[in-house]
C-alpha cells in the first residue's frame, strides 16, 4: 500500500515544530518503520527537495507559488496534484488547509483520502468535508469540535517515542519544564505567576506569529514576569536536548487557557497535547489544565494533576506538591510511562491508522 501524508506547515530548520508539524512527521516515520506501507511525507517550503530517511520514509518538500493570506498553513503549490495521484491512500493534515482540500480534489477517487485535524480554523463540515472518506481524529474532543458523522470518524490519538523519551535513573530531576510555542493561549504567563518560590522553570519554545498588538508583545510580557526568578528560556532546542530536558525535569506543566491574558477567548485549544505524552513517556509527572483532549491522556491523581484553565492558585499548589514529594512524583511518573507504553506510542497510532487505511481501500 502506498500512503502519502500531506503536512501543510513546514517543519524543522526555518519552519515550525508544534503539534501540527510533529504529528504527521512522527506518524509517517512510524508507518515507514512498520514496513507495511510505502510511505511519503509531503510538506512545503524553499528550496524544494526530496530525501530518504533511514526508516524508509521519503520526505518531499514542494515549493509554493505563494501562501494564501500569507498564512504558514495555507501554501499554494500546483505540483501537489501530480504527486498525490500516485497514492493508494492520501492522509492530509490540517483538514481545513488549502493543501488538504487540494489533495482531496486531486486524488479524485472516492474513498482514498482521509484527514486529521490539528485545530486550524475554518469550515471543515461543508462540501469539502464530503471528499474525505474518514476523519482520523487525535482525540474525542477533536471529534466534538468538528461534529462529523460518527460512522466517518476513527479516534487514533497520537503518541510519543518511548525509546527517545524515557526516564534515566542516573539523572537528577529538578524544576518545572514547559515545552510549546510562546503564544498567549498556552498560558505561560499563568505558569510564571504560579511558580513556587525557589523553584526553577525551563521554557522551551519559539515565539508565535501573531502580528496584532498586544499579542505580538507577549514574549516581552513573559520576560518581565520572569525577572528576578530562576527562569531559563530556550528558544531553539535540538531533538536530543529536548529528550534530556524531559528526563531532568521534576514536573512538566501545560498551563493552556480558555481566555488569554488579553481577554480573548480561545476557540480550540490542545486537541491532544503531544508534549504531555512525551513528558509521560519520560516518567515525568504532569500538571496540566483540564482543557481540550488533555483529560483523555492525563488521569487526575494518577499520572499527574489537572487544574481548571487559568487557575493560578491551583497550579501553584499542585506544582509545589510534586516538587516537595519526590515519592509521589515518581509514582505518577511511572504510571504515566506505563500509560504511554500501553496506548500512546507512535507504533500503536500507526497500527490504528493502518486499520483505517485498509477500510477505505478494501
Amino acid at each position: 500500500m502506498r500512503v502519502i501524508h500531506v503536512a501543510p506547515t513546514p517543519f524543522g530548520a526555518g519552519g515550525l515544530f508544534g503539534g501540527g508539524e510533529r504529528y504527521p512527521l512522527e506518524l509517517a516515520l512510524a508507518l515507514a518503520r512498520s514496513q507495511e506501507v510505502d510511505c511519503e511525507l509531503i510538506t512545503f517550503g524553499r528550496p524544494p527537495s526530496v530525501r530518504r530517511d533511514p526508516s524508509g520514509l521519503t520526505v518531499r518538500v514542494l515549493r509554493p507559488l505563494a501562501w494564501l493570506r500569507r498564512h504558514p498553513a495555507q501554501p499554494l503549490a500546483p505540483g501537489l496534484a501530480a504527486v498525490v495521484r500516485r497514492a493508494d491512500v492520501v492522509h492530509t493534515h490540517h483538514a481545513r488547509s488549502v493543501p488538504s482540500r487540494h489533495a482531496a480534489w486531486a486524488a479524485g477517487r472516492d474513498g482514498t483520502v482521509v484527514t486529521t485535524d490539528h485545530g486550524l480554523g475554518g469550515d471543515a463540515s461543508g462540501r469539502w468535508a464530503r471528499r474525505f472518506a474518514l476523519l482520523l481524529a487525535v482525540s474525542a474532543y477533536s471529534v466534538r469540535t468538528l461534529a462529523w458523522p460518527a460512522d466517518r470518524v476513527r479516534v487514533v490519538h497520537g503518541g510519543a517515542d518511548p525509546h527517545r523519551f524515557r526516564p534515566d535513573p542516573t539523572e537528577d530531576r529538578a524544576g518545572v519544564l514547559f515545552v510549546g510555542r510562546l503564544t498567549p493561549h498556552k498560558g505561560v504567563d499563568r505558569l510564571l505567576r504560579a511558580l513556587p518560590d525557589g523553584a526553577s522553570l525551563t521554557v522551551a519554545g519559539t515565539t508565535g506569529h501573531d502580528r496584532r498588538r498586544p499579542e505580538r508583545d507577549y514574549p516581552q510580557l513573559l520576560q518581565s514576569l520572569a525577572r528576578g526568578r530562576n527562569v531559563r528560556f530556550c528558544p531553539a532546542v535540538a531533538e536530543a536536548e529536548l529528550a534530556a530536558l524531559h528526563r531532568r525535569a521534576a514536573v512538566f506543566a501545560l498551563p493552556s487557557v480558555e481566555v488569554t491574558c488579553y481577554g480573548h477567548p480561545v476557540g480550540i485549544s490542545e486537541l491532544l497535547g503531544l508534549s504531555v505524552l512525551e513528558a509521560m513517556a519520560s516518567g515525568t509527572p504532569v500538571v496540566a489544565s483540564r482543557i481540550g483532549g488533555v483529560p483523555e491522556v492525563v488521569i487526575d491523581g494518577e499520572t499527574g494533576f489537572l487544574v481548571e484553565p487559568g487557575d493560578v492558585a491551583a497550579m501553584h499548589d499542585r506544582l509545589a506538591t510534586l516538587l516537595a514529594d519526590r515519592g509521589l512524583a515518581r509514582r505518577m511518573g511511572d504510571a504515566g510511562r506505563a500509560a504511554v507504553l500501553d496506548r500512546f506510542t507512535w507504533a500503536a497510532c500507526a497500527d490504528r491508522c493502518l486499520a483505517a487505511y485498509r477500510e477505505v481501500v478494501s
